[in-house]
């Protein structure tokens, strides 16, 4: 009968899982910033970039801890976001919506990434190897930085830029009026009204 595994046997499957993900990220996000138009997004990937390589020799570091052999194990999940994210850099989208897509596939990324590390990290705590769960959390915080840098740059501008160009013809005017009111003392009087009035479509 085969022996039964253990949490620390699921802990180094997903170290292994995680390592080969962030190596396929290194390759990945060159071709990402590369495909942004925004200055800011291409700076957000290239600097992401530096600090993934920076991820994969901390999880060497992880499994040294551990006496353990840094080796990956492919990652089926991240390998099938980045095939989303290149079926997007093939699409012929304006350069607007290009850059919220890209934003959209680097955070499916980092939300992965911050699943697994934060399993991670409490699997790490659990089973008392500290210095695994230091180095750990130093990404996932960093992960969780990316992450939100993404969603400053969409709500920064990108998005509402996407979506003006999606619906050009759809925006409020303000017209101005002249609207006759009626004053007491029999007196004639109007009052100047700026009403908006969305087009019609």
């Amino acid at each position: 009968m085969a022996e039964t595994g253990t949490l620390h046997d699921a802990f180094l499957d997903e170290l292994r899982d995680t390592y080969d993900a962030e190596k396929q990220l290194t390759k990945a996000l060159p071709k990402m910033a590369k495909a942004s138009t925004s200055p800011e997004l291409r700076a957000a990937f290239e600097a992401h970039l530096e600090e993934t390589r920076g991820h994969v020799d901390r999880l060497e570091q992880v499994f040294a801890s551990l006496d353990e052999k840094a080796r990956g194990k492919h990652c089926d999940g991240i390998a099938g976001i980045i095939d989303e994210g290149k079926a997007i850099m093939d699409e012929d989208f304006d350069e607007a919506t290009m850059d919220a897509c890209l934003i959209a596939a680097g955070q499916r990324a980092e939300h992965y990434e911050m699943a697994a590390y934060g399993t991670l990290v409490a699997w790490a705590h659990g089973m008392g190897h500290s210095e695994a769960e230091r180095l750990l959390q130093e990404t996932l915080d960093e992960e969780k930085a990316a992450d939100q840098k993404l969603t400053s740059i969409a709500e920064g501008g990108v998005n509402q830029e996407a979506a003006d160009a999606a619906h050009p013809g759809e925006e409020e005017e303000e017209e101005e009026e002249d609207v006759d009111m009626p004053t007491r003392g029999g007196r004639g009087g109007s009052a100047s009204a700026v009403a908006k009035r969305p087009r019609r479509r």
